[in-house]
């Protein structure tokens, strides 16, 4: 027996034993392709020192560097039913949510917090685009009516910060009804005259921009950010043109008058808590 113990069962666990993940200390520009060290990396918030590219950033990453530290309280959002559907393409929905919620550990692809931003009170939605490319369906569509619904409640402001690829296709229909609910809701918060901003991140497509993403009492971008509704081959395709190199990104939709600013994440507290002061009239 001891042939199994020296020399059969060392092997087999060396077979099943996982490697521990090895510590990722350099990241490569999606832009420029320039090697940056991870740490200078996390430091900048993902924004290349090199080319200026903005690369995304988690739902939490955002929340985090955007409100006051000690300040953040989440909200958390009741559980539904995630698959009305029972759909299936590849894998079935169900599955794909569960790889999706591990992978980020969230229940969803929006994170809704209330915190504070230079002092200012603020509730923030937040769409995660690792979690199944930010794509909206029921949950998504309920924590932005939640949102609309603190940010009232408080009497403060609400910011949301989209990064979508639209509608969720694997609920159908119920994706395509969270457009008018999500405009009901801004409208509410609009009628109890509070500050409604949007800070569009890369990408914000689809049905988020047909709705809630493009309402927005002042509209902020990223730079470089992609914005619009249908791709670009599908409107070349439709309307028989060539379309500009820089269409659909934020400083494209800024010179024709869709986007307000674009503002890099280095200045977007001071920028947002500046614009909140003087839509509130906030006084220390």
């Amino acid at each position: 027996m001891n042939w199994i113990k020296e020399t059969v069962l060392p092997r087999f666990k060396a077979f099943v034993k996982r490697d521990e993940p090895e510590e990722i200390l350099w990241v490569k520009c999606k832009s420029c392709l320039q090697m940056i060290f991870h740490k200078e990396f996390h430091e900048s918030n993902n924004v290349c020192k090199t080319c200026g590219y903005h690369d995304h950033l988690s739902a939490k990453e955002r929340i985090e560097f955007i409100f006051d530290k000690d300040s953040i309280e989440n909200i958390s959002m009741p559980k539904l039913n995630t698959d009305p559907l029972k759909f299936k393409d590849k894998k079935k929905y169900s599955d794909r949510l569960q790889e999706a919620q591990n992978k980020t550990k969230l229940d969803d692809a929006l994170l809704v917090c209330f915190g504070s931003i230079n002092n200012i009170p603020l509730v923030i939605a937040c769409f995660d685009f690792s979690f199944m490319a930010g794509s909206m369906g029921r949950q998504v569509g309920n924590g932005l009516i939640l949102a609309a619904e603190e940010a009232i409640k408080r009497k403060c402001s609400l910011m949301v910060v989209p990064s979508s690829g639209g509608a969720r296709m694997q609920e159908g229909i119920f994706s395509l009804m969270q457009m008018p609910r999500t405009t009901i809701a801004i409208n509410r918060l609009k009628k109890a005259k509070l500050p409604y901003i949007v800070l569009l991140a890369n990408p914000t497509t689809g049905g988020v921009t047909a709705s809630f993403a493009m309402l927005g009492d002042i509209h902020i971008a990223e730079p470089g950010a992609i914005i619009g509704f249908a791709g670009r081959r599908v409107i070349e395709e439709t309307v028989k043109e060539k379309l500009p190199e820089d269409f659909q990104t934020a400083e494209y939709l800024k010179s024709h008058g869709m986007v307000d600013l674009v503002i890099p994440r280095s200045e977007q507290k001071q920028t947002i808590s500046n614009l909140l002061k003087t839509l509130t009239f906030y006084k220390k």
